[in-house]
């Protein structure tokens, strides 16, 4: 393996990542403006409201997603068998 395969699959794993990471943080960008915003309006400045709805959505974003992560890993997964298949 040289230099352009180690970056090449290096670069691979850095898309995975933020392929699972990407939407689960998408949506808790998106509840935690919602709330800061709804907190801004009503001026209720209340510490669990910014912290109890961005992880419960996280957690049922998490579990909603768990097919499309565990297929983008196990295809990853097969991705670097074949690479190490293919070195040996």
């Amino acid at each position: 393996m040289n230099e352009l395969e180690a970056m090449d699959l290096g670069r691979e794993a850095i898309l995975v990542m933020l392929k699972i990471s990407g939407p689960i943080l998408a949506i808790g960008l998106t509840v935690g403006v919602l709330v800061a915003l709804f907190q801004a309006l009503t001026s209720l400045q209340e510490m669990t409201l910014t912290f109890v709805p961005k992880i419960v959505v996280m957690f049922l974003s998490v579990a909603l997603l768990l097919p499309y992560i565990f297929t983008t890993l196990s295809d990853f997964t097969l991705f670097l068998f074949d690479r190490i298949q293919g070195l040996g």
